[in-house]
């Protein structure tokens, strides 16, 4: 949620400014601003509500906004409505303080009438305001310098933000500080950038370092230098972004969703091959001994929306094949309802951006109950990977989508290697089996890819439905997880009302909602399964359901029960949730193309949930 850039060097800061405020567009946001200096003069502040195009018209794209320091920011609207007044930067009463601000002040109200007491005023309804004020107010109180201030006003506040500020004193200097909210430092020569993610700042430099909790940091042409909150220098390690700025860009394709559907085969092979060895799965490099799996009790899996659908699939794959109970947990009920969690137990958390506040959350209390803690994340040196104990690295590379796909795809690859790996250690399951199944893992790319190819069905077949105004999707098993995460798709980026539901419930009230024209999508990928949810599908047929299949080839007789069916290659049927799911995001896609809808950006919603 929520965007931050900054820069200085020798080049002209606004164009960069705006073009880093671009690729973070994916975070979701309602405006946007810049501020930016030139030489000894006063801050050029600029803002505008709705999207960047405004903002780029507003400063001609850069041009009429002279100054080589600035910053950046886009708002997701948390104290106050969308409006330009309300859009950051914000500014101290006399100028002497301008700041951008991620994150959430929760004791912003009790500063703010602090600071009018002594004698500031407000034009906005922002927490971000009150921040900047604070730390004018503590900088010509005890004149302090910027460090000093910015550390006074850490103690002081309350809550989660990453901070990027601007002194009138200190000209070419940026001045950030970080709890929680996510921010990244970049460099190279004769310049640096400050940044909430990656893809703001990768077209100048691969080269950053990853601020943390309770850390500042002062910025000045092409030299950076890193404070803890006691004002003490801290030497930090540079770290090299792997993967280059193409990897963000959507590569002539319409939109990034659907880019990153069609990179899931690669995702999800780079994932396997991270731990696959000579012919196995080698758990080294996450940390994760032998000696730790036999011993494990139970598994707590953690996450927020997809993540814990992912959580949902691999808790059927993990208790049946390594016998290992297994509880699904949503990180934002986690902590507040005092868990009992067992001695030998491992909670499992799941994040794409290794920084979703919830899930940070969730790690920290499971570390401080003295739980063992494994994340499957994406992003290299996030909070979430920094502070477990083992970290499952996937290989998905950035996504910018809101709506994700192929981080989804390797998130539950990695689930299942997990389990797997359990089960092989634990002596659940043989050496073929298990050899077997590694060798089945490999074949999920290739049948992945040969799902995409096919997409132009899914396409008419969407069209056809563009309209309609409910969705439910029924099945039964792990089937059920799949449509949970087909459900979610659908509803983020087409705003169509949609429901999963477990099939063997629709009696228990959810059939009622049923009527002529009500499009069901049923997924049966399940052997055991396949004779009741045939039934389920009868069941809603009956009451004037159009029903959509999505089975594994051989499963031909559902076409005397579905009006439309798609297949998808048959596999080991623990895999298949790898591979029905993605007839499911084509789907959704189709949809809100059909609808003409903004398929990367959808309304209200951001890529990284960084604030609670």
């Amino acid at each position: 949620m929520c965007g931050i850039v900054g820069y200085v060097g020798m080049k002209q800061a606004a164009p960069i400014l705006l073009e880093g405020l671009s690729k973070l567009e994916y975070r979701g946001y309602d405006s946007a601003g810049i501020a930016v200096r030139d030489g000894e003069k006063d801050v050029t502040i600029v803002k505008a509500k709705g999207r960047l195009k405004g903002l780029f018209e507003k400063t001609e794209e850069g041009k009429a906004v002279p100054g080589t320091c600035g910053i950046g920011h886009t708002r997701w609207a948390t104290h106050g409505e969308p409006s330009e007044t309300n859009a950051h930067p914000h500014r101290s009463d006399d100028g002497n303080v301008t700041a951008v601000h991620n994150g959430i002040i929760e004791n912003y109200q009790e500063l703010k009438d602090k600071l009018l007491r002594k004698g500031y005023t407000f034009y906005s309804q922002t927490d971000t305001e009150v921040v900047t004020k604070l730390v004018d107010y503590y900088y010509k109180k005890y004149q302090m310098g910027p460090i000093d201030a910015i550390a006074k006003t850490m103690v002081r506040v309350r809550g989660s933000y990453a901070l990027a500020v601007m002194f009138k004193e200190h000209p070419g200097e940026i001045y950030c500080a970080r709890k929680e909210s996510p921010m990244i430092i970049g460099v190279r020569d004769g310049e640096s950038f400050v940044a909430s993610d990656v893809p703001a700042i990768l077209k100048y430099t691969r080269n950053v370092y990853y601020i943390d909790n309770l850390e500042m940091v002062k910025l000045s042409a092409g030299q950076v230098t890193f404070y803890n909150l006691d004002g003490e220098e801290v030497q930090k390690e540079m770290k090299e972004i792997t993967w280059n700025a193409e990897a963000a860009e959507k590569g002539g394709f319409e939109h990034f969703m659907m880019k990153e559907i069609h990179e899931q085969p690669r995702a999800v092979q780079d994932t396997l091959n991270s731990v696959w060895k000579d012919g196995r799965i080698d758990l080294e490099e996450v940390g994760l001994s032998d000696e730790e799996i036999r011993k494990l009790s139970r598994i707590y899996i953690v996450a927020c929306g997809s993540a814990w659908h992912v959580g949902m699939a691999a808790q059927y794959v993990i208790e049946d094949l390594a016998k290992v109970p297994v509880r699904v947990e949503l990180a934002s009920e986690f902590r507040y309802r005092k868990p009992i969690l067992e001695k030998d137990s491992m909670v499992i958390v799941i994040s794409q951006s290794g920084e979703t506040a919830d899930t940070l959350a969730a790690l920290r209390e499971a570390k401080n109950r003295g739980i063992t803690t494994l994340a499957i994340v994406n992003v290299v040196g996030s909070s979430i990977a920094r502070e477990a104990d083992h970290v499952f690295y996937t290989m998905a590379g950035p996504e910018i989508s809101v709506a994700t796909t192929k981080a989804y795809s390797a998130q539950l690859i990695a689930c299942d290697c997990l389990a797997l790996q359990l089960a092989y250690v634990r002596g659940e399951i043989t050496e073929e089996t298990y050899i077997n199944l590694i060798a089945e893992l490999q074949t999920l790319p290739g049948k992945i890819q040969e799902i995409i190819s096919d997409k132009e069905r899914i396409q008419w077949f969407a069209a056809k439905f563009a309209n309609v105004q409910d969705v439910f999707f029924i099945g039964r098993g792990i089937d059920y997880a799949i449509c949970l995460e087909g459900s979610l798709k659908m509803k983020e980026i087409s705003y169509i009302h949609s429901e999963a539901y477990a099939a063997g419930e629709l009696k228990h009230g959810t059939i009622s909602l049923i009527e002529d024209g009500t499009l069901v999508i049923s997924c049966l990928t399940q052997n055991d399964l396949y004779e009741k949810m045939i039934s389920n599908m009868v069941e809603v047929k009956s009451r004037g359901a159009y029903l959509m299949g999505l089975t594994t080839y051989g499963h031909y007789s559902i076409e005397d029960t579905a009006e439309f069916t798609v297949y998808v290659p048959k596999t080991d049927e623990h895999f298949t949730p790898s591979l029905a799911v993605v007839p499911l995001q084509l789907m959704g896609y189709y949809i809100s193309v059909a609808r003409g809808l903004d398929v990367d950006k959808p309304r209200n919603l951001a890529k990284s949930v960084t604030v609670e």
